[in-house]
């Protein structure tokens, strides 16, 4: 978990850009795509565990592009949560798996619909072809 800690916008880069498609004069003048890059490698806020497992699964950029709404402001919101919501499932630590064997009742019945299977394959058989 990333422990309380969540990405200052201070140390986000943000890039905007004409976002494509259909939308009128509008969409071809106003910047309203949303690129934002964190690198954690250079955060000095980032306490370091969390920095080692995000630079691990996540890589030494992480990047983030949005162009959902028309508004340059509303895309930049979505973007900051996309990164948040993504580091934030990177700093997790998962539990170690115990490992377990299956217990007899299971393989007991793994068993038996096998033989039934094999029962049911060999009443498809034409008679007399015995192996």
């Amino acid at each position: 978990m990333s422990g309380g800690w969540r990405v200052p916008e201070s140390e986000v880069e943000f890039r905007f850009m004409a976002s494509g498609g259909p939308g009128g004069q509008h969409a071809n003048r106003s910047n309203t795509k949303v690129e934002a890059v964190f690198r954690p490698p250079s955060s000095p806020t980032m306490p370091e565990g969390l920095r080692r497992r995000v630079i691990e699964k996540l890589g030494e950029a992480i990047r983030v592009t949005v162009n959902d709404e028309r508004s340059q402001l509303r895309n930049r919101e979505i973007a900051m949560e996309r990164l948040r919501g993504r580091i934030e499932a990177a700093g997790k630590v998962d539990r170690p798996r115990r490992a377990t064997k299956p217990t007899r009742g299971s393989q007991r019945r793994r068993v038996e619909s096998k033989r039934r299977r094999g029962d049911v394959k060999r009443g498809r058989r034409r008679p007399g072809s015995e192996d």
